[in-house]
């Protein structure tokens, strides 16, 4: 995918998003050896950088598909953000949710109008439900991260980061599905000489470090960690990107995403999730590797459920 096609996207989706702040905390600088650009998608609409993926993938389907509405399934950023792409543009949206997806997001499809739909929390039941869906109302199956359009979509936030600050050495992005990070990869491809991506992953779900290492899509072992929104595997799409353009991926503990997620809340005094604390432990895990850096952080979202915090 080409600079014009990312451009031509982010020309696409500006009325429908925000362009999110960028924060900084010399505290933090300080503690990590490093400037660190922290670019916060907890304040997009819908709470989540996905709105940017959801709302590109519906503007590019056509009248008929857009009268069947469309489908997906997700644990819940994506669902928030598809339910809420489809309010905004006037049409139906149909949300598979496994059945632990934390209440927060459940409620949250709900008030933005979804029909939500539960499944076992397996992506075999998420996907065997998504299609029964499509099949029956003829809604337009968008995937959270293995569609082209929601990549694009995605990328947006690296190019809103880049624009502002266009000698970054690194971005980090938590990695789940993958669409953020390929996408990430490729504004940095585009609208950077030298910027590198980096992947923060749990260790209870590191399929996409073993993808990278043996050069096909792995899939999870465990799905046993906190950062409910990083418990799926990469794609046929975004997998080529990651594989192609993506420095590493650096792989963090329970224990580590925890402190990390504390650590912004208490420090920069804004809420964040634990899927969106899982780049910047990878930063604090390996900061002598990356020590007077100038590096970004996309803080994928803030949707955490507040009764049930782990610290």
């Amino acid at each position: 995918m080409t600079k014009e096609d990312l451009t031509s996207c982010y020309e696409r989706i500006k009325p429908y998003i925000h362009n999110t702040p960028i924060l900084t905390s010399k505290l933090i600088n300080t503690l990590v050896g490093a400037e660190l650009y922290f670019k916060c998608e907890n304040f997009q609409r819908a709470g989540a950088y996905k709105i940017r993926g959801a709302t590109n993938a519906i503007l590019q389907l056509s009248k008929t598909q857009l009268q069947n509405g469309v489908v997906t399934h997700s644990s819940g950023n994506f669902a928030q953000a598809l339910a809420l792409a489809a309010k905004s543009l006037n049409i139906k949206a149909y949300i598979v949710m496994p059945s632990n997806s934390p209440s927060v997001k459940k409620n949250a499809v709900l008030e933005y109008g979804g029909e939500v739909v539960e499944c076992e929390p397996t992506l075999e039941a998420r996907q065997d439900a998504a299609n029964q869906i499509a099949n029956t109302t003829g809604a337009t199956f968008i995937h959270p991260s293995n569609n082209l359009d929601v990549i694009l979509g995605q990328g947006t936030s690296g190019l809103e980061l880049l624009k502002e600050h266009p000698s970054l050495d690194y971005i980090f992005c938590p990695i789940g599905g993958g669409g953020l990070i390929a996408g990430t990869a490729l504004a940095a491809t585009h609208f950077s000489n030298h910027c590198k991506v980096v992947g923060g992953e749990p260790m209870e779900a590191d399929d996409a470090y073993r993808s990278l290492i043996s050069g096909k899509i792995e899939t999870n072992r465990t799905t046993n960690t906190i950062a409910d929104g990083l418990r799926t595997h990469l794609g046929s799409h975004n997998f080529p990107i990651i594989k192609a353009y993506v420095k590493q991926i650096i792989r963090v503990s329970e224990t580590e995403i925890i402190e990390a997620m504390q650590l912004i809340w208490e420090r920069m005094k804004i809420i964040i999730e634990p899927s969106s604390a899982v780049a910047f432990a990878a930063i604090l895990k390996e900061k002598e590797t990356f020590k007077n850096q100038k590096i970004g952080v996309i803080i994928s979202g803030g949707n955490v459920d507040i009764h049930n915090l782990p610290f």
